[in-house]
């Protein structure tokens, strides 16, 4: 049974930079892609990054290119965001999410192609 732990959020000004970390049990991340979404109040489920299986290829969504970066740890327990230059319209609820098809190159960005999902941690920007 896949579960996903997240934490890092919190408040930060704008400019600031936050990490958040997605833990799963050994082998989840060499097996499976792992996506990073966020819900801001009365907005759809938003893609903000993915990465394939065993850390490969990498993909994020265009209001986040160039200032969030996703990275895993060597034993690739934990998948990290790495959110820098935030502004407000980063404020939302961060969730990762887990795709257990085993079969894709690149990270899915369809929220109906994700099968286990995190709990979700707070970010809040002010301005």
């Amino acid at each position: 049974q896949v579960q996903l732990v997240e934490s890092g959020g919190g408040l930060v000004q704008a400019g600031g930079s936050l990490r958040l970390s997605c833990a799963a049990p050994p082998r989840t991340f060499m097996w499976y892609s792992v996506g990073w979404f966020r819900q801001a109040p009365g907005k759809d489920r938003e893609f903000v990054g993915g990465m394939a299986a065993n850390a490969g290829t990498t993909y994020y969504g265009d209001s986040v290119k160039g200032r969030f970066t996703m990275f895993t740890d060597n034993r690739k327990l934990t998948v990290y965001l790495q959110m820098n230059n935030l502004i407000p319209e980063d404020t939302a609820i961060y969730y990762c999410a887990v795709d257990k098809t085993t079969n894709r190159r690149t990270p899915t960005t369809n929220v109906d192609d994700y099968d286990v999902w995190g709990q979700g941690t707070q970010v809040t920007v002010s301005s």
